[in-house]
């Protein structure tokens, strides 16, 4: 499942705006802007889902699943712990 900030973070690795990526996707920005302001998982029908993830690939971004290996090369970024959480009691 593809998430609201997962869709931010390869916006901004493709240096694209809410714009760019719904001409990319075949969609409405405003369909793009609901999307990304979704808490967690993107909310939406399937279909508009799907050309999002598509139009993302297509530009060369790799989404990665929780827990799940990179299959391509290339440089990247990813979430270890989710926002707000300290590795431990401490916060550090």
């Amino acid at each position: 499942m593809l998430t609201a900030a997962q869709m931010k973070a390869a916006r901004a690795l493709l240096g694209w705006d809410q714009r760019q990526l719904a001409e990319a996707a075949g969609l409405s920005l405003p369909t793009v802007q609901r999307m990304e302001a979704s808490d967690g998982n993107v909310r939406g029908n399937v279909d508009s889902l799907v050309k999002v993830v598509e139009a993302l690939e297509a530009a060369g971004i790799e989404l990665i699943a929780e827990g799940a290996t990179s299959s391509g090369g290339g440089r990247g970024v990813r979430l270890r712990t989710p926002a707000g959480q300290a590795s431990d009691s401490s916060g550090k």
